[in-house]
C-alpha cells in the first residue's frame, strides 16, 4: 500500500508533520483534519524512531483530547506556556501574516461574515510555533490587507511569545521573516511551479532563484499514514479519511 505515491493531501499532511518537529505538545482546533492528522503523524513517526513524545491534543475527538472543558482549558494551557504549537486559518490572510476571520468589506458593514475572531489573538500572541494553514491559495484568500484584522501577524512595542512560524497552502509552503515581517517562498508543491505561485498571491513576498519542490514523504512516513494516522483519525474525521482513501485509489 505505501508503495503508491502520495496523494496531493498526503503531501500536505507530511509537511505539517516536519513543520512540527521538535515539539511536545500540538493542538488542532476542531473541523481541522489535515493538521489533526499531521500531529498525530508526528507523534507516530516520533514513537516509531524512539524520540521524545508528542502530546497531541484536537477539539472534539473523544480519544486525542485530555480536556473535559473544551476550549476553556485549551486557552488556559495556552496562557501557562504548556502549548507548543497550534494552528490558524483565515478568509483572508496578508502578507504581514495577518488573519481575518470577520469578513470583508469596512467592518462593521461587511459584505461577506464568517465566524469570527473567537479566541485567535489571544492563541497567536502566546503560542510559540503558530502554523497557518488553508488548502485554497488564490488572491481572493491570500490579499494584499487584511479587511480586519482578527490576529495580527506582528506586534511593535509589545512582548509577545507566539506567532506565525509558516503558512501551508495546497500550491505551496511560505516561512515567515519575523524580522522583517514578510513571508519568503520555501518550496512548490508537487505539479506547480514558482510562477503558479506568484500568479495565485495577493500580497508580496521573497523568494529564492530557484524554488524547490515541496518533498515528497518516504515509505515509512506513508506506511505510517496510511495505516495508523488513518485508523487514529477516523475516529474524529471518518468522511475526511474515506476522501483520503478514495484519493490513494485514483
Amino acid at each position: 500500500m505505501s508503495a503508491l505515491p502520495a496523494s496531493r493531501r498526503e503531501i500536505l499532511i507530511a509537511t505539517i508533520a516536519d513543520l512540527l518537529d521538535g515539539v511536545r505538545t500540538v493542538a488542532v482546533g476542531a473541523s481541522s483534519p489535515m493538521p489533526a492528522a499531521g500531529a498525530m503523524l508526528l507523534r507516530a513517526r516520533n514513537e516509531q524512531r524512539g524520540r521524545e513524545r508528542v502530546r497531541v491534543i484536537v477539539l472534539g475527538s473523544r480519544q486525542h483530547n485530555f480536556f473535559t472543558n473544551g476550549s476553556f482549558e485549551l486557552f488556559d494551557a495556552t496562557a501557562q506556556g504548556r502549548i507548543d504549537a497550534f494552528f490558524l486559518g483565515g478568509g483572508q490572510i496578508d502578507g504581514q501574516a495577518n488573519i481575518n476571520l470577520v469578513g470583508t468589506g469596512d467592518y462593521p458593514s461587511s459584505t461577506v461574515r464568517w465566524p469570527g475572531s473567537f479566541g485567535s489573538a489571544f492563541m497567536y500572541y502566546l503560542i510559540p510555533r503558530v502554523i497557518l494553514f488553508r488548502e485554497e491559495h488564490s488572491p481572493r484568500v491570500l490579499v494584499d490587507k487584511v479587511d480586519f484584522v482578527s490576529a495580527p501577524g506582528s506586534s511593535d512595542g509589545i512582548h509577545r511569545s507566539g506567532g506565525p512560524h509558516a503558512l501551508l497552502t495546497g500550491l505551496a509552503l511560505f516561512d515567515f521573516d519575523k524580522e522583517n515581517k514578510r513571508f519568503r517562498l520555501r518550496s512548490v508543491h508537487r505539479g506547480g511551479s514558482a510562477s503558479d505561485v506568484r500568479a495565485a498571491t495577493g500580497f508580496d513576498y521573497d523568494s529564492p532563484d530557484e524554488v524547490p519542490f515541496t518533498p515528497e514523504p518516504d515509505a515509512e512516513t506513508l506506511a505510517l499514514l496510511r495505516g495508523r494516522v488513518t485508523t487514529e483519525l477516523a475516529e474524529c474525521y471518518p468522511q475526511f479519511v474515506e476522501t483520503m482513501v478514495a484519493d490513494r485509489a485514483a
